[in-house]
């Protein structure tokens, strides 16, 4: 990935930026090989909360109580990640955390708003603001790993996660950290999320996720977090560490056209798009696949094939959507489906859509369905768009 472009347009020197770890917690289950089982047999807790998760693994019985649910699943991804990266000595001010989020503690703010109601403003808990403040997720993060380094927070919505690895990968090609973790986490399934969401249309009256299916009818709500750790090149090599992927480019852009829908045009997609294949130094031929934003929406389905087929032209890549299985879980979305990006690199594997039977006439588009395909070209687009107009894009490649 390029940081930018010197006056005679040659591309400003960076460090190549590598994935060393990965984790996630999703409706699959506890764990990244987790959801990498599911997307492929398509198998998920029906519900799309992630079974068997147990808090009390990462936290006391006190301070469990005193952390929201969005911040504990945050952790659980970013400690799988980096114990999986094998990482042991690291100056804490050369590590860093952006962690992304798009709603923040909303279960507890509502469920301390109840508790206001009925018992009384000195029952409110004295940890109400650090429980729903949105950066507790990588506070909590830092804390428990040592990072000493930048630790921000993005909320942009659905793009969050995606955004959230931009933001870590170009930390660490900027040479500011050796070691950045990125990623995102959402917990909001709460009666009051539900029904906003409900109230505007935008849930699955059926209760089933069928992205770029001509009978898609909305999203269906999820909770998970998903975590990248990001190293320079050479702090990798300096330790042997294994390398599971790189991150070739990473862009950003906005519609600036609606606060909840997308243009139909696809146009600020599609830039975003053209976008982070310049910062890879890629041509859409050189594309592999594509894990879609795929939400199940139809505005957002069509918006998104309209921006693929724009950029990558009737011979675009293999298409598939994550969200069949692991349902929307909103600020958590892209990193989850950048762990499962990185994972069909190293397995050579693209997994199916579920939920999608009949494609969609208007989506012109190789969509993956039925069954998993092998992924001839080891380069992944990860594409997340989100409320307020705001999209993102991720490239990862295989390392050589």
């Amino acid at each position: 990935m390029q940081l930018g472009r010197t006056p005679s347009g040659e591309p400003i020197s960076g460090h190549r930026v590598v994935v060393t770890g990965i984790g996630a917690v999703t409706c699959c289950g506890v764990g990244a090989d987790a959801l990498f089982a599911g997307l492929l047999d398509e198998r998920f807790n029906d519900d799309r909360t992630i079974p068997d998760f147990d808090p009390s693994a990462f936290f006391g019985p006190k301070e469990v109580r005193r952390v929201d649910r969005f911040a504990q699943v945050s952790l659980a991804a970013a400690v799988e990640a980096f114990e999986s990266s094998g990482i042991s000595d690291l100056s804490g001010d050369r590590f860093g955390v952006i962690f992304g989020t798009g709603i923040g503690g909303m279960t507890t703010l509502t469920a301390q708003e109840r508790v206001l109601s009925g018992k009384g403003a000195n029952r409110v808990s004295p940890f109400l603001a650090p429980m729903i403040m949105p950066n507790a997720g990588a506070a909590q993060i830092a804390m428990r790993l040592g990072a000493n380094g930048p630790v921000e927070t993005v909320t942009t919505a659905c793009a969050a996660g995606t955004h959230s690895l931009g933001a870590a990968a170009r930390l660490v090609a900027s040479g500011r950290v050796d070691v950045a973790i990125g990623g995102g986490g959402e917990a909001v399934m709460d009666p009051l999320t539900f029904a906003g969401f409900a109230n505007m249309t935008a849930l699955s009256n059926s209760g089933i996720s069928r992205p770029f299916d001509v009978d898609r009818d909305g999203f269906v709500m999820s909770e998970g977090a998903g975590a990248l750790v990001l190293e320079s090149l050479d702090h990798a090599l300096a330790r042997g560490a294994t390398i599971l992927a790189e991150v070739l480019g990473a862009a950003s852009t906005a519609d600036a056209f609606h606060i909840t829908a997308p243009r139909e045009d696809g146009a600020g997609a599609a830039r975003c798009m053209e976008l982070v294949l310049l910062d890879a130094g890629l041509s859409p031929t050189d594309v592999g696949h594509i894990n879609a934003h795929g939400t199940s929406t139809p505005l957002n389905d069509r918006a998104e094939a309209v921006a693929i087929s724009a950029v990558f032209g009737p011979e675009a890549p293999p298409v598939t959507s994550a969200k069949g299985v692991t349902g929307h879980s909103l600020g958590g979305a892209g990193a989850i489906e950048a762990v499962a990006s990185v994972m069909t690199i190293e397995r050579s594997v693209i997994p199916p859509t579920a939920g999608l039977t009949n494609i969609d006439p208007a989506i012109e588009l190789d969509v993956v369905h039925g069954s998993a395909r092998p992924l001839e070209r080891p380069i992944v687009l990860s594409n997340s768009f989100g409320f307020g107009g705001h999209n993102g894009c991720l490239i990862l490649g295989a390392f050589a």
